[in-house]
């Protein structure tokens, strides 16, 4: 790896008197380098792709996706794994987030938890080959991600690095959106917090997308455990079908997508769902009758 620091803790020149400027100056100073961010992004696009194509074929044969990340890195996991119930009605044991320092890092600094490979290494024993494992590190060179990694890979597992500075081969796909410096140097929760999430994004949505867990650009599997997501299924099934939702919703237990093709095909519940089934859970073709 060298002796090389990671360009996460480089300083940045354009913020070197960020001490002597007035708030709207330092305001409008981080939006400039925030809006660095979606560019480079865009430049692993392709990466991106291979990875979420990656964890489809794993998630597609039962596999489950882990995300392990430290710190800021370990925060983004965690809200990412915990928005795919609701969003994408899988569940929990699906997508799971692996933070070093365990739950209470979520809302405080665990010391020392990110050093600690071997730590990272026991954290991946539930792993198996038919998963897929997604490691994040902002400087590449977080030892308890990279230990997980290692980890992972001797499992068989497939393998993700998400980082902000090159770390050398150690996953079978690498993501590396080149941020540059922090404006506040090291402080990874700003530029590289901001790609890694648009990344995670970007991966989430085509891998549910492509496992059928959205039909256009609608959610179709989503969970209406409240009622602002109760609205949202109301909303999607009158969308695609134009008709009254409420009474095939209740028949359907509030599953978006058996009520689509209840109303669509004139079937019950039962039937609705064994056409879903039949079509991987894909809308579209349970719609169209393949």
């Amino acid at each position: 790896m060298g002796t090389a620091r990671p360009v996460t803790e480089l300083r940045n020149p354009r913020t070197r008197r960020l001490d002597l400027l007035p708030v709207r100056e330092i305001v409008r100073l981080i939006h400039r380098e925030d809006a660095r961010v979606p560019a480079a992004v865009e430049k692993v696009s392709r990466a991106t792709a291979r990875a979420a194509e990656l964890i489809v074929a794993r998630l597609g044969q039962g596999g489950r996706l882990f995300l392990v990340g430290a710190g800021t890195s370990g925060r983004l996991a965690v809200l990412e794994a915990a928005e795919c119930p609701p969003t994408f009605g899988t569940p929990p044991s699906l997508v799971r987030a692996v933070i070093a320092g365990g739950g209470r890092a979520v809302t405080r600094s665990v010391e020392g938890a990110e050093d600690d490979a071997a730590a990272g290494a026991r954290a991946m024993r539930a792993v198996r080959a038919a998963d897929a494992v997604i490691g994040i590190a902002a400087s590449g060179v977080t030892p308890f991600v990279r230990g997980a990694l290692a980890a992972a890979r001797r499992r068989g597992a497939a393998t993700v690095f998400l980082s902000c500075s090159p770390a050398g081969k150690i996953a079978d796909v690498h993501i590396t959106p080149r941020v540059g410096p922090e404006a506040l140097t090291g402080s990874t929760r700003l530029k590289a917090g901001t790609a890694t999430k648009l990344v995670l994004n970007a991966i989430t949505v085509a891998v549910m997308t492509r496992l059928g867990k959205v039909h256009e650009n609608l959610m179709v599997d989503v969970r209406p455990t409240n009622a602002k997501l109760r609205d949202r299924a109301r909303r999607i099934v009158r969308e695609l079908t134009g008709k009254r939702p409420d009474g095939a919703l209740a028949a359907a237990g509030w599953r978006v997508k058996t009520a689509v093709v209840m109303l669509e095909r004139g079937v019950g519940a039962r039937e609705a769902e064994r056409l879903l089934a039949k079509e991987g859970g894909h809308l579209r073709g349970a719609l169209e009758g393949r």
